[in-house]
């Protein structure tokens, strides 16, 4: 990808679907600060545009997103407290905006999904998963952690099994995804775009206006992300944790490929 090519790529196919897709695939499609706007801008253009019908959010190259990019992650190290809560600010915006989008949203996923691709899968309506889909809640080894995701990943996984995968940031693979309902179907790479078209197709059969107010109901329904002030919380963790001595460290540890203290690293 030349320097030119945007990092989300908006792209209108038949019947009313939009596909929006992340655009960085030799970075793993990981998120910045750009990615973060361009992406927020294009759910809201698909929102605010009344020929669209369905969404489905997807990647190009080999993985969906391997979570934030490394020189993003540089420059939050240096950020001050204030600066790092503004800029969490914008990460808990996209998810909102996503998981509030008021027509169906796809999630088309493939190779790793890390840290805040899991927060993009569980704010979808629908994910579809390639067999060969790695998913991760990586933050605790950087130590940091999921804050402004977390409202979604509680939704999605459950309590308890978002205590674990948390904690320990495990790597799981897309059947055990499915047992924990991140993710609706698994199937073959080759079959992924098949089966994305089966769901796009059931959503096409309903009403748009039903759908959106089903969206409104379910987001009334014991929904973590519906209380009150969560993201300037979820922001001001993160922001914390972000310039704490741990976070410091984990990213130091993670910028010069060396282990952090906790496991038994330079300090």
């Amino acid at each position: 990808m030349s320097e030119q090519e945007p990092t989300v790529l908006q792209q209108d196919e038949a019947g009313g679907v939009r596909r929006i897709s992340l655009n960085r695939p030799e970075k793993r499609n990981a998120f910045n600060a750009e990615v973060i706007a361009s992406l927020t801008e294009a759910l809201r253009n698909a929102s605010e545009d009344p020929a669209v019908r369905v969404v489905i959010l997807a990647a190009t190259g080999k993985h969906f997103s391997a979570g934030a990019d490394l020189e993003w992650m540089r420059s939050t190290a240096a950020m001050s407290e204030s600066e790092n809560r503004d800029d969490a600010r914008h990460l808990a915006n996209l998810m909102r905006t996503l998981d509030e989008l008021d027509k169906p949203v796809i999630a088309r996923i493939q190779g790793a999904a890390f840290g805040g691709a899991l927060g993009l899968i569980c704010c979808a309506d629908i994910a579809v998963a390639a067999e060969n889909a790695r998913f991760c809640l990586s933050e605790v080894r950087l130590g940091l952690a999921p804050a402004t995701i977390g409202p979604y990943v509680v939704r999605a996984l459950g309590h308890r099994r978002a205590r674990r995968y948390m904690l320990t940031a495990e790597v799981f693979d897309a059947i055990q995804a499915r047992t924990m309902s991140l993710v609706h179907e698994v199937v073959p790479q080759d079959e992924l775009d098949d089966e994305v078209a089966r769901m796009t197709e059931a959503l096409l059969q309903g009403g748009s206006q039903a759908q959106s107010a089903c969206k409104k109901l379910l987001s009334t329904l014991d929904n973590p992300a519906a209380i009150p002030n969560i993201d300037e919380h979820t922001a001001t963790m993160i922001a914390e944790l972000r310039t704490g001595a741990e976070g410091q460290e984990g990213l130091r540890a993670f910028l010069e490929k060396d282990e952090p203290y906790w496991r038994g690293g330079h300090s």
